[in-house]
């Protein structure tokens, strides 16, 4: 949990680049909705 907890925060400062191409900036926002997706569907601990 913590490594997608860790992968999530990165993908959103990565967000916050404004060097990032529109392409850049959609193949990340898309791993960020997948990331959300895989933590939402994880059981509580």
């Amino acid at each position: 949990m913590t490594m997608l907890y860790d992968h999530i925060q990165m993908l959103r400062a990565e967000l916050t680049s404004f060097h990032l191409s529109k392409r850049e900036r959609r193949q990340i926002e898309r791993e960020l909705k997948e990331a959300l997706a895989r933590r939402d569907a994880e059981p509580p601990a």
